[in-house]
């Protein structure tokens, strides 16, 4: 059972099954191909006739109806269930805990089994609702290298890669929680768009870098933008990355999929310690990166996101290189008021000077939105996100709570 409790009014729900035996020694079919699902199933017995067959018959099961137990199959022989069952698994992660911010914003906490010889490991994922759409927040790495000096998730080392399947499971896992398959009720209390899909859109933008775990990303995005699937629109995906220049062109041409870029500051010195892997792809390169971006348009322009740093990186000066700087690419420039955390030393932007900011880029032609932080009472907005594997203290909770109660990073 979930156990509920109420902290500065953010609802907290922590669930704990009891793990399933073999759970970890079985592969599962999730995140495979078409073409590596038919050789699994050959490789058990599955006639070369049928296979094609059969595996449309699971994509349709696993991708357009969510099931996640192999006996809801209807169709499907209660022998080859039998076999499914022995032999694979479609199981979801284990939720450890799921936190419900006031802004309606939700946080999970999952687990996923033993790789080989590793261990479990914990990711987090968001999904934010808003007027007409919803967006689910998605990690591509347990930890993450880069460092970055603002962000609370480079705290975390690199623990590994999320493989395709885990990566595909916290959008199935979020489109359960959601009711957001057919014949699926909307649980009680879930705010969710009120029109069409409740998971509408993806940003990889939650725990690491994606574009060093590029293959596992790569193949789970194709397959929730498959249209036989998931058939999410690649217009409404977004991977960001901290600017791994050689995977940049590669995203385009290989994923088709929108794409944005953690910018952060204007002059190589600066990012070069707000953002590490600036040393290693200076800011010259990774624009070059970015006007080479397959399909570049008005129409499929570039994100650039940046942080707003109390007297870091917020004058006008910044403003105006930073149009400078992106001049003749097709871009819109997130403004991203800075989330606290417990330890960071730096601070949000008052909020006169980000809508002054905001202003000068407007003016110089370009779209300029300022981000509302969502979720802050619980950790899950931009930069907050860090794996409960590396709990957070009791002290520290406490302590981001006063702050939070004081005002401190506050939009107001």
């Amino acid at each position: 059972m979930a156990t509920l409790d109420f902290l500065n009014g953010a609802e907290t729900a922590t669930a704990k099954p009891a793990p399933k035996a073999g759970l970890a020694e079985k592969p599962s079919l999730i995140g495979l191909s078409r073409e590596d699902m038919g050789k699994a199933l050959v490789e058990k017995g599955v006639s070369e006739r049928q296979v094609k067959m059969r595996v449309s018959q699971l994509w349709h099961w696993l991708y357009v109806r969510g099931v996640s137990d192999f006996d809801h199959m209807l169709n499907v022989s209660k022998d080859m269930r039998e076999m499914l069952k022995e032999h694979f698994t479609i199981a979801r992660p284990e939720i450890v805990e799921e936190q419900v911010s006031n802004d309606g914003t939700r946080k999970w906490l999952l687990r996923f089994p033993p790789r080989g010889a590793g261990r479990p490991v914990e990711v987090e994922t968001v999904y934010i609702p808003e007027e007409g759409r919803g967006t689910l927040c998605i990690s591509s790495q347990v930890g993450c290298t880069l460092t970055c000096s603002f962000c609370h998730t480079g705290t975390q080392k690199l623990v590994r890669n999320l493989t395709a399947e885990e990566v595909l499971a916290q959008l199935l896992l979020a489109r359960d929680r959601l009711g957001d398959f057919p014949d699926r009720e909307t649980p009680a209390g879930a705010i969710v768009p009120n029109d069409g899909r409740k998971v509408s859109n993806i940003v990889m933008m939650g725990m690491g870098e994606p574009l060093y775990n590029f293959e596992n990303v790569k193949q789970a995005l194709l397959i929730a933008t498959d249209g036989d699937g998931l058939s999410l629109s690649k217009r409404r995906v977004t991977l960001s990355t901290s600017g791994v220049v050689p995977e940049i062109y590669r995203t385009g041409e290989e994923i088709g999929v929108m794409l944005a870029i953690s910018l952060h500051a204007v002059r190589d010195e600066l990012r070069d310690m707000l953002v590490p892997i600036n040393k290693k792809y200076p800011l010259k390169e990774l624009l070059e990166a970015c006007r080479a971006y397959p399909s570049l348009s008005n129409a499929r322009r570039i994100t650039f996101e940046y942080v707003m740093l109390k007297d870091v990186n917020d004058s006008l000066e910044d403003a105006k290189l930073l149009t400078q700087l992106l001049k003749g690419i097709p871009a819109k420039i997130n403004l991203i008021p800075f989330n606290p955390w417990p330890g960071t030393n730096y601070q949000c932007s008052d909020w006169e000077q980000i809508e002054k900011f905001a202003d000068f880029i407007n003016q110089a032609g370009y779209a300029s939105p300022i981000r509302t932080p969502r979720g802050r009472d619980i950790l899950a907005a931009c930069g907050q996100l860090k794996s409960e594997s590396e709990r957070m203290r009791k002290v520290d909770r406490m302590a981001y709570e006063a702050m939070m109660i004081a005002g401190h990073g506050e939009d107001d």
